[in-house]
């Protein structure tokens, strides 16, 4: 039943959003029971929506300039989503508050992959591992003008690679053609150095070639909401 629970929970086509937040510098010489009481305005808000929308929060300070929170959220209306950011930009610390990156897509299955692994299920996961890494990724035109085989075989090469670092989970999120990039890459690890090691070995392979981009990459550590929020004042 737990095996047939987790595949119906895989079908499910989740929009999911990657929001990075850039806290005015004023925001940190307000009175300590303004910033208190604009931090728990600014959660609950969070809280009132995780009936429908799971939220996992992050920072970036010191690590990603202009991302002092990250959230990560997953659901599936697009429509609910933004009135929930609205509300986040409108609540305590976010109205101090702009956005500096946004990243979205939808989930679904792979092409090149009969079954996704566990490792690639990450998505329908609720505990989260500590750091995260995220970034836009498109394919060049040549990419889409081979044939299947020769796309299916460079990706056999790509695949091989990443399931050697089996600790590390991936979430791959499709936007082509409702944003500027075609895809949404996030992995998720224990061990920076490590990933660092998994992302050369897999620049070494053929499928490098038609890579068209994949930065801004953004690395940000995991907190509960409330502790995220208070890093930043």
């Amino acid at each position: 039943m737990a095996d047939q629970d987790h595949a119906a929970a895989s079908a499910i086509p989740w929009f999911v959003q990657f929001t990075a937040f850039k806290v005015d510098p004023a925001w940190r010489r307000l009175p300590h029971t303004a910033r208190a009481e604009g931090r728990e305005a600014f959660a609950g808000v969070v809280e009132e929506y995780a009936s429908s929308i799971t939220t996992w929060a992050y920072s970036g300070i010191g690590l990603k300039i202009g991302v002092d929170l990250l959230l990560w959220r997953r659901g599936v209306d697009p429509k609910l989503m933004q009135e929930m950011t609205a509300r986040l930009l409108r609540s305590g610390i976010g109205c101090y508050s702009e956005i500096s990156y946004q990243l979205f897509g939808y989930t679904r299955s792979s092409v090149y992959t009969r079954r996704p692994t566990s490792q690639e299920q990450a998505i329908d996961l609720n505990d989260r591992q500590t750091y995260l890494i995220v970034y836009p990724f498109s394919k060049t035109t040549e990419w889409y003008l081979m044939s299947r085989d020769a796309r299916q075989g460079m990706m056999n090469e790509h695949m091989r690679v990443g399931h050697e670092y089996a600790d590390i989970r991936q979430v791959l999120l499709y936007a082509t053609g409702i944003d500027d990039q075609e895809f949404v890459v996030a992995y998720e690890t224990e061990d920076l150095p490590r990933f660092s090691q998994l992302v050369t070995d897999l620049r070494a392979t053929e499928a490098r070639r038609y890579t068209l981009r994949d930065t801004p990459i953004i690395t940000a550590i995991h907190y509960p909401l409330r502790d995220a929020l208070a890093l930043i004042g």
